[in-house]
C-alpha cells in the first residue's frame, strides 16, 4: 500500500516536469512572472465575460452604439488571453486550467445583477479597465525585476489597449449638454 502512495507523487512530479519549458530565466523568475501573469489572465477572462454579459443585456436608446462598443471591447479582451497564456508557458510556467482556477485568481468583481442601467455598465467597465491597467503596470514591474523584456513588451501594448478601452468607455458614458456635446 505504501508503495502506491510513493508512486503517485513521483508520477505527478514527472508529469509536472514535462510541462516545464526550458528558459534562461531562473525558476524564481518563472514563478514570479507566471504568478503575476496568471492573475492578469484571470482578470482578463473575468472582464471579458462581464463585458459580454453587459453586451448581451443592454437596453435603452443607445443600444446599438453601446452594443457594438462592448462587442468590440470583448473581442479585444479575448484576443489577449492566448498570448498571455502562451507567454506563461514560454517562460516555463503553467497557466489556468478551469473556470474555478479563474475564480480563485480573479480580482475583477462579477456582476450577476438581473438588470444594470447602461450608464452603470459603462462606468463599471471603465473602472475595471482602469484597475486592469494598474495591475498590468504591476506585472510589468515584476518583469523588469527579472529582466523579462519580451513579457514586458507585450504588457506595454496591453496597457495601451486597455487605456484606449477606458477612454472610449469614459467618452461613451458622458452626459451631453443641450448642444449634444
Amino acid at each position: 500500500m505504501s508503495k502506491s502512495i510513493e508512486v503517485k507523487p513521483d508520477l505527478e512530479r514527472k508529469q509536472e516536469a514535462s510541462l516545464i519549458t526550458p528558459t534562461d530565466l531562473r525558476a524564481e523568475a518563472s514563478r514570479g512572472i507566471g504568478g503575476a501573469m496568471n492573475a492578469i489572465l484571470a482578470d482578463v477572462f473575468a472582464l471579458y465575460l462581464k463585458t459580454k454579459n453587459f453586451h448581451w443585456h443592454l437596453s435603452g436608446p443607445h443600444f446599438r452604439d453601446y452594443h457594438l462598443l462592448l462587442d468590440e471591447q470583448g473581442d479585444q479582451l479575448f484576443a489577449m488571453t492566448d498570448p498571455i497564456a502562451e507567454r506563461i508557458r514560454k517562460i516555463g510556467g503553467t497557466t489556468l486550467r478551469s473556470i474555478g482556477h479563474i475564480a480563485r485568481l480573479q480580482r475583477v468583481a462579477d456582476n450577476d445583477a438581473p438588470y444594470v442601467e447602461p450608464e452603470d455598465m459603462l462606468a463599471e467597465l471603465r473602472e475595471d479597465s482602469k484597475a486592469l491597467a494598474a495591475r498590468l503596470r504591476e506585472a510589468h514591474s515584476v518583469c523588469e525585476e527579472y529582466e523579462d523584456i519580451a513579457t514586458a513588451s507585450l504588457i506595454e501594448v496591453w496597457i495601451d489597449e486597455t487605456e484606449r478601452r477606458t477612454w472610449f468607455l469614459f467618452e461613451a458614458g458622458r452626459r451631453g449638454d443641450s448642444t449634444g456635446h
